[in-house]
């Protein structure tokens, strides 16, 4: 049976950096959650403030990452349970985004909407990051009304 729990910005990005086919672990959040079985971790989302500055409202919160070691249901577990406490929170809105060569069961499993194609294959400008953090790849937006 799957359990949540809070866990650790550190304990959350150790188990990104251990299992994450394709980010690395984040800098900041407003909090984190583990999904745990039979007292072990199986899987985590690190919620925090939106990456583009357009959806940073301050009533709107990402998951910047979520990932399990392939539990049944645990993804579609931690999404529903980070729109839940980010509802109590008091937002309005959280989003995601998946790349566009993922399925996106598990958010629509829990609730969420596509919003479609967002963003570019990579960063650009002036504030790019010297390393790609992520796949040079198009990416869904999905995202979840919390009224």
């Amino acid at each position: 049976m799957l359990e949540l729990m809070p866990i650790s910005l550190a304990a959350a990005n150790g188990f990104v950096a251990e299992h994450h086919r394709h980010h690395k672990p984040v800098r900041g959040h407003k909090f984190s959650l583990g999904c745990m079985v039979d007292g072990q971790l199986v899987g985590v989302a690190i919620v925090g403030r939106p990456v583009s500055r357009y959806l940073d409202d301050g009533l709107t919160l990402e998951v910047n990452r979520l990932c399990t070691n392939g539990t049944k249901n645990a993804c579609s577990f931690l999404y529903g349970a980070a729109a839940r406490a980010a509802k109590v929170m008091g937002y309005r809105k959280i989003i995601t985004y998946i790349l566009d060569t993922e399925s996106g069961t598990s958010l629509r499993a829990s609730g969420w909407q596509c919003a479609g194609l967002a963003g570019g294959r990579k960063w650009t400008g002036t504030r790019r990051p010297a390393e790609p953090l992520y796949p040079a790849q198009m990416k869904y937006r999905y995202e979840k009304a919390l009224k």
